[in-house]
């Protein structure tokens, strides 16, 4: 079973909720970005660095990460993830690559 972590906007976070039940449903064991839920909670700037190293956390134990790069955005959050992962030599799919093939 492949393990793939999903990374991308948080704009996207629909569409990656969606692309996340698709993949599990295909066999594909999924991670993905802890996405905000709560209303009118701030989050305090040591929680946000907590889900950023959670994140890195879940690419390195995944064989893949996927960028969700819905019209070919990719942020600076999406960026420095992507070079984590090249950084620790895990395979990277893109979201538009794989809508070419469906």
């Amino acid at each position: 079973m492949k393990i793939i972590t999903l990374c991308g906007s948080l704009k996207f976070q629909h569409e990656m909720m969606i692309l996340a039940e698709k993949m599990s449903l295909e066999g594909y064991c999924i991670f993905t970005p802890v996405y905000p839920v709560l209303k009118n909670i701030g989050r305090t700037e040591e929680q946000l660095i907590k889900l950023r190293e959670a994140h890195f956390k879940r690419i390195e134990l995944s064989d893949a990460i996927l960028v969700v790069n819905i019209n070919n955005y990719i942020g600076d959050s999406t960026n420095s993830e992507i070079e984590y992962a090249k950084k620790i030599g895990k395979e990277i799919i893109y979201y538009t690559d794989l809508m070419k093939y469906n």
